[in-house]
């Protein structure tokens, strides 16, 4: 057994330092969700992105891809889900973290929950479909297998901006058109 003085000093995980340090790290993550919105964004899509890190890696990426593929099941979460489960050679997704631009849906919520997703990092809410808080809690219901720890508000702006953004443009694109 080591002596005590052999241990290196470890700062408290509360310390303003190691917060910083968590902020940043989530923030990385988050940074890349919103690289996969812009994609959405630039194709017409609803601007929303999502990744899935594992051991601090990206191991999937994906965004909203419905009316490309005209597939009502293509949400950046499933498309991440898919890939990642690609990745590591089955559905079942331990160990894994999520972060979304905006609170996932019903269906991804639920595809969430019976993938294992561990953490679930969302940037900012969606107070008419979110599943994951706002309208319903199914990330966290206690009647299902598999509970997801959420954490909100992460680069909360900077997600809810594309969206404002994306949908004032297509509004004026639909009253320039009737207009016309």
């Amino acid at each position: 057994m080591p002596n005590m003085h052999e241990i290196p000093y470890k700062k408290r995980l509360n310390s303003e330092k190691n917060c910083d340090n968590i902020e940043r790290y989530m923030n990385r993550f988050m940074n890349e969700a919103l690289k996969e919105a812009q994609s959405a964004y630039e194709l017409g899509e609803v601007p929303i992105g999502a990744v899935i890190e594992k051991d601090g890696q990206i191991i999937a990426r994906g965004h909203n891809m419905t009316e490309t593929w005209k597939d009502p099941t293509a949400h950046a979460e499933m498309i991440a889900l898919r890939e990642a489960s690609r990745v590591l050679g089955g559905w079942r997704l331990p160990g894994c973290n999520m972060y979304v631009t905006i609170e996932p849906c019903s269906m991804c919520a639920g595809a969430m929950v019976w993938s294992r997703i561990e953490n679930l990092y969302i940037g900012a809410m969606d107070e008419k479909a979110g599943a994951c808080g706002s309208v319903f809690n199914i990330a966290c219901n206690d009647r299902l297998n598999h509970r997801i720890h959420i954490e909100t508000g992460i680069m909360e702006e900077e997600c809810k901006n594309i969206m404002k953004q994306f949908f004032r443009q297509l509004r004026n694109r639909k009253n320039n058109k009737s207009e016309e």
